[in-house]
């Protein structure tokens, strides 16, 4: 099975954290989540955004952003920013990767960034925009990546049902 690994570093907003959660929960992409998040982990919104998901989630915490990159070190990391010169298509997705998200007031430090231009990329939208919400950023990004992976494993058709009330 490919591995996903959707990164979130200082996630802020409970509700965009139980959205990314439910996305990694119906991708099988394991969700990281690095301290410090500006809710906690019993918060209501957080829980009520993830619904009845959490128990499919592999789910990994870190204290730092520091601690974070020491326990995956070798990894290939994939930043996401407005600030990056590359689109998220251009990119290609290697098995295990880490799609690597910044909170959402300010988004990753730009020293990261710039130390890793080449693997920085950028969900194109209009000058205008400042930002696309952050839970909808990590499903495309995670969509994107799977899509480039035939999507292993995921159930790709669906089945219609006829009903009584139905007039077809």
């Amino acid at each position: 099975m490919a591995t996903l690994n959707i990164v979130l570093i200082e996630p802020e907003i409970p509700a965009n954290t139980g959205n990314v959660a439910r996305t990694c929960a119906a991708t099988g992409a394991r969700l990281h989540l690095v301290k410090p998040f500006g809710f906690s982990l019993d918060d209501k919104h957080l829980k009520r955004a993830g619904l009845d998901y959490w128990h499919l989630l592999d789910i990994t915490y870190y204290d730092s952003i520091n601690d974070f990159f020491e326990k995956t070190k070798g990894g290939k990391y994939f930043y996401f920013s407005t600030k990056a010169l590359n689109r998220h298509t251009d990119a290609e997705y290697e098995d295990g990767c880490y799609l690597v998200f910044g909170k959402e007031t300010r988004g990753l430090p730009e020293s990261l960034l710039i130390k890793n231009r080449d693997n920085t990329v950028r969900i194109p939208m209009i000058e205008e925009a400042r930002s696309l919400n952050l839970s909808n950023s990590v499903a495309i990004a995670a969509y994107e990546v799977l899509r480039q992976w035939d999507y292993p494993e995921l159930l790709t058709h669906g089945e219609l049902h006829r009903h009584k009330w139905s007039s077809q």
